[in-house]
């Protein structure tokens, strides 16, 4: 159970983009309503950026949420809070277990330092970081069931498809391509439920490898394998998530190193971002780890 306190956080950064907190149907709200079972059970804390926190008075949100902070305006500096605050912060009561950032890939401020900073310093310290509304229900949910110790298959959240529809993407950096053939091993009963599996490059052989040295049919992919990532994989996973026919990205990145490709990688996570009631994407072993043992 030591691995599971991980996630058990007293208060979440929430942050969302005028798409999806101007109206009273918009993304943020369609979160509050779907989470609001399991925030309650979870006692999670919130912590809204201004215009969030405007947005969560204005159209009556509050009720979704056990305890309820206030962070200023983003203008004035509140997503930079939020960053400080997921590496510890300047006071230890004040530090976050994780974020919510509902991205609009138009908008332009979702590619300020800001929220550049916000991805890296939660998988720098194994955090989660949920950019649409689908992670956003399916995490909270995830989480509420590794509390309870019951399974998403009992009772799946909505605006998350079952996992045997659920299309899932493979991929990590060179540092953690064993991490996620770990991953693939444990969980392989799990993912071989999936609809569609897909992965880029090197990880995509290695998961192969792996699939047919447990019995899977030596004829049949086990994951059908893309393009390394700088070589346009990244890409490909893009149009698979924008033509619905990915909906789980599974990326284990590497923060610590430069990335020739990180044009690539970010144009991925827009398409994301772009089905934000659809796709999810989960960014660190822990993340993929916690979400599998919920499934299963």
């Amino acid at each position: 159970m030591a691995a599971l306190t991980t996630f058990l956080p007293r208060t979440f950064g929430l942050a969302a983009h005028r798409l999806h907190r101007s109206t009273a149907d918009g993304g943020l709200a369609q979160w509050a309503a779907a989470s609001h079972a399991a925030l309650q059970e979870l006692q999670l804390g919130i912590a809204a950026v201004g215009g969030c926190a405007d947005a969560i008075a204005q159209h009556a949100l509050a009720g979704h949420f056990p305890h309820f902070t206030r962070l200023p305006y983003g203008r004035e500096g509140g997503v930079m809070r939020m960053v400080s605050r997921i590496a510890g912060g300047v006071h230890a009561e004040q530090e976050l277990a994780g974020a919510i950032y509902l991205l609009d890939p138009l908008d332009p401020s979702s590619l300020y330092p800001e929220a550049q900073a916000l991805k890296r310093q939660c998988i720098s310290h194994g955090k989660p970081l949920l950019l649409t509304v689908a992670a956003a229900v399916e995490w909270v949910a995830v989480e509420a069931a590794l509390q309870a110790g019951t399974s998403l298959r009992q009772r799946p959240p909505a605006m998350v498809q079952p996992i045997d529809r659920q299309s899932v993407a493979l991929i990590a950096h060179d540092a953690l391509k064993s991490a996620m053939v770990d991953f693939a091993h444990r969980h392989f009963d799990l993912l071989s439920q999936t609809q569609e599996r897909f992965a880029t490059g090197t990880t995509g052989g290695r998961l192969n490898e792996m699939a047919w040295s447990r019995g899977w049919p030596r004829d049949q992919p086990w994951v059908q394998p893309l393009r390394s990532g700088p070589l346009g994989g990244d890409a490909q996973i893009a149009e698979l998530v924008l033509d619905q026919r990915c909906d789980k990205v599974l990326f284990f990145e590497d923060v610590h190193v430069a990335r020739q490709h990180e044009a690539d990688i970010q144009l991925l996570e827009r398409a994301v971002c772009t089905k934000s009631f659809a796709a999810t994407c989960y960014h660190t072993p822990a993340m993929a780890d916690a979400w599998a043992r919920a499934w299963a």
